[in-house]
């Protein structure tokens, strides 16, 4: 199951929205904005244009069964390589034209659905369905659009109909009833969404907004105060909240997952582990999960602006239930920095950073770096003889937590050259004199490692002070801020890039990433999206600039530890079945096309080897490494005082004693010892 991260961009579309002359003047602000704040500001002209016209139609229609060639052809004509002339006449016409051929497209298939709603479906008909992977252009001909949602429909049915069991001969025998019950499922779902799509008041001026922010690089976004309310709620390990972990299951069905007891959805004593989340309220208006985006449920639960939700509740084939909770302030376990004593011979310190979040409201003592610190005390009264820190699935935060953060482990010197708009220089220097632990440091990141913990690995590599290993990361090295509109503007803001960082070599990782000095395979590194793929990423650069600053260790104790690891992790059966396993994800992701037979047999074998893939994921084991994992004897007393945290505490340990990531880190610094003993000797 996957965690439903609660920070979206739109994807959902409105017909009747503000009206063209507000969104016209929105855009032209945004644009005044951009081009005076922007890293790298960007002509307004027949390219901006194309990409706003073309993104438009992409998140509009992904699947191209809406709009027909026709249409957007004579659309095309008169928009795509005009937007920009019309932006700065602030004539926004075109906002109204496109929605109403929209709404158009959605009321045809709407009909078209209705009218299958009524009739049989044929299975016996011998077809092909055909799916593609990349972009392809509209193709739909008017005499076309039933036919083609008819075998949409088709295919949904057989899909569905393959999920419900692993043995074809009981589908078979029961294929008729099922296909009843799935086909009005399905099409009664499909309905759904095309009246949430008419009766969206917002989200598409939302959508256009973004879009425009977007071509300038896909860091700068526009946000309205509820998603603005929702990102940064993400940047903070305190936040109003339900007191409740939602997971995405096969279905993409909302499940509760975990519900914390110190918070309000436990202390209303209806709600289970397990539960289907069905629909989702904040008494202005009320989303059905099953045919709503995800976005908008995620910005609807954890906006800040909402503090009473309405969750309505399924409990295996019950009847639903409604459930009425008041959001609290709670401490976010799963974006809290905690640490671990990993004893293998040798006994480290384990630190798991999650994020850079920090205290945006003021005060003190809330912020990741200061965790870090606290943690790294209370593991070195433990006698560690080294520590990891563990930066995987990080998306970064504040900046300046990053650089609090570095500076804990690097003794002094600058840590980083900042290019601002202006393209002035300037260098960012440790912020402390000294170093909070002088012994040997791992860190771990991977693909979803990002912006401020890339900053932060980088600084520790340039420096020697620390090995890498993992996979390579995003790829991020620039800074935003979030922006009103224009002055005492609370409704409009924007999340634009200001600045980029550089290595002190003067080199930079953006759209390249950090790579590590030890290479390790993890799942889905194939997959996991790097900045180089969207397409307006800013460019890797590098500077003529380079800084004068002392290595903590040398380049050949670096190389030699990272040598011996290489060859202890080329021979790691583990590490081999993971580079197995991603070739088998990779041959069905990155397939560029391929075609299914139009029968139970073809599209239930087509879901099956899906599923055979899913559940290898799913229960790919580690080896029992029986890592000796423990608290710091200062968490363990904590554990005392709140005994609630038990339970995640040692969910949390379990985790940890299979993790070969980190017993490579144990190899690393008891390489280390060993060679630093050495060279002593």
């Amino acid at each position: 199951m996957k965690k439903i991260s609660f920070v979206f961009l739109f994807s959902t579309f409105s017909l009747f929205a503000q009206n063209s002359d507000t969104s016209c003047d929105i855009l032209f602000k945004i644009n005044k904005l951009l081009q005076q704040e922007h890293f790298s500001p960007k002509p307004i002209n027949d390219s901006l244009s194309a990409y706003l016209f073309d993104k438009l139609f992409d998140e509009l229609d992904a699947s191209r069964n809406i709009f027909l060639k026709s249409q957007v052809d004579t659309l095309s004509k008169k928009y795509r390589l005009n937007l920009d002339n019309l932006i700065f006449k602030k004539d926004c016409f075109f906002i109204t034209d496109i929605k109403s051929e929209y709404k158009k497209s959605l009321l045809r298939n709407k009909t078209i659905l209705e009218k299958l709603s009524r009739e049989t479906i044929d299975f016996s008909i011998k077809d092909t369905i055909r799916f593609k992977q990349r972009d392809f252009y509209f193709y739909l001909k008017e005499n076309d659009v039933e036919k083609a949602l008819y075998k949409k429909m088709r295919f949904e049915v057989l899909n569905d109909i393959s999920e419900k069991s692993k043995n074809i001969d009981s589908l078979k025998l029961n294929f008729n009833s099922m296909s009843h019950a799935s086909k009005k499922s399905i099409i009664d779902n499909e309905l759904c969404k095309i009246n949430v799509l008419l009766s969206d008041s917002k989200s598409f001026e939302d959508n256009l907004f973004n879009i425009f922010c977007g071509y300038f690089d896909p860091h700068t976004n526009y946000f309205s105060n509820d998603t603005k309310s929702s990102f940064v709620s993400t940047l903070s390990k305190e936040k109003l909240s339900l007191g409740l972990d939602v997971s995405l299951n096969n279905k993409n069905e909302i499940i509760v997952d975990e519900i914390d007891p110190n918070g309000p959805a436990f202390r209303t004593g209806k709600i289970k582990k397990g539960d289907q989340i069905i629909a989702v309220s904040n008494q202005k208006e009320t989303l059905e999960v099953s045919c709503s985006s995800l976005e908008s449920i995620a910005t609807l639960m954890s906006s800040e602006l909402n503090i009473n939700i309405t969750l309505t509740i399924k409990r295996n084939s019950g009847k639903s239930f409604k459930v009425n909770i008041e959001k609290q302030v709670l401490k976010d376990e799963e974006n809290t920095v905690y640490s671990f004593i990993i004893d293998k011979e040798i006994k480290i310190g384990y630190i798991k950073i999650p994020s850079f979040y920090s205290n945006f409201e003021g005060g003190s003592g809330k912020g990741c770096a200061q965790d870090v610190a606290k943690e790294t005390i209370k593991l070195m009264k433990d006698n560690i003889k080294g520590l990891v820190l563990d930066l995987t699935d990080n998306g970064g935060g504040s900046m300046e937590e990053a650089v609090k953060l570095a500076g804990l482990f690097i003794d002094y010197g600058p840590i980083s050259i900042v290019v601002d708009n202006k393209k002035q220089l300037s260098v960012i220097n440790d912020p402390y004199k000294g170093v909070i632990y002088k012994g040997p440091i791992v860190i771990i990141i991977n693909g979803n490692s990002a912006s401020a913990s890339e900053f932060c690995a980088s600084i520790m590599q340039d420096y020697n002070r620390a090995l890498l290993i993992g996979s390579t990361s995003l790829g991020k090295a620039t800074m935003q801020t979030i922006v009103p509109l224009e002055k005492n503007d609370d409704q409009h803001f924007v999340k634009l890039t200001l600045s980029k960082f550089y290595r002190i070599t003067g080199k930079s990782h953006q759209a390249v990433g950090v790579i590590p000095d030890v290479q390790i395979p993890t799942i889905y590194q194939d997959v996991f999206q790097k900045e180089s793929d969207f397409p307006t990423a800013l460019k890797n650069e590098s500077l003529n600039t380079r800084i004068r600053f002392t290595p903590y260790i040398s380049n050949e104790l670096i190389e030699s530890l990272a040598q011996k690891s290489r060859t202890r992790v080329a021979q790691d059966p583990y590490f081999n079945s993971i580079i197995a396993l991603n070739s088998k994800i990779d041959a069905v992701i990155k397939k560029s096309k391929f075609e299914i037979p139009m029968t139970l047999e073809a599209v239930f074998e087509n879901q099956s080897n899906i599923n055979n893939l899913s559940e290898e994921i799913t229960n790919f084991k580690t080896d029992d490494l029986n890592l000796n994992v423990s608290n710091s004897e200062y968490n363990k007393s904590l554990l005392e005082i709140y005994p609630s945290l038990i339970e995640y505490n040692k969910m949390q340990l379990d985790n940890l004693r299979s993790n070969h990531y980190i017993n490579e880190a144990i190899g690393i610094i008891a390489d280390y010892k060993v060679l630093k003993q050495n060279k002593t000797n």
